[in-house]
């Protein structure tokens, strides 16, 4: 649920609109509401449309067009692989499948312990560091071939305390 200590953020960020332009905000509250919780519920949304007093409608469209927001629950740490054509060709989907066979999961899955969520993206804007990630949307990794990605599966497993 959203509280009044995430209002008084969204509040921060309407006030940097013009008052009849307090839907501009729509993105930065998403954003708040995702690093709080981890994901955008539907009723999250509609909060954020009440709040903005924009339809719940254009608060989703936004939350489904950007692959950034999470519409369900995902593992502490969401492990995002390129596999845009110049990440493809210096071994993109290969460190997907390595990560996917590392993991035990596919794709699209949460390992059962919740620790990680894998999935594909598209261009990270990293293509000359080729194959590029992102980890749960904030931290670039590049040039990740096999080694590296043990390296930090094994590394935030250990930061965990698991091994």
């Amino acid at each position: 649920m959203i509280t009044e200590a995430t209002k008084a953020r969204f509040a921060r960020e309407v006030a940097k609109y013009p008052p009849e332009q307090k839907q501009s905000a729509v993105m930065a509250c998403l954003s708040i509401v995702q690093q709080e919780q981890g994901w955008v519920s539907q009723e999250n949304e509609a909060v954020i449309a009440d709040y903005l007093g924009m339809p719940e409608i254009a608060v989703h469209e936004v939350t489904t067009f950007y692959n950034m927001y999470n519409q369900q629950p995902v593992g502490k740490y969401k492990l995002a692989v390129c596999t845009n054509l110049p990440c493809q060709l210096r071994g993109g989907n290969q460190a997907l499948h390595h990560l996917e066979a590392k993991l035990g999961i596919e794709m699209g899955e949460t390992t059962p312990d919740g620790m990680f969520t894998l999935q594909q993206c598209e261009c990270l804007g990293a293509c000359a560091d080729a194959p590029a990630m992102l980890v749960s949307d904030r931290h670039m990794c590049s040039f990740m071939d096999n080694d590296k990605l043990d390296q930090l599966v094994d590394g935030l497993r250990a930061a965990e305390g698991q091994q």
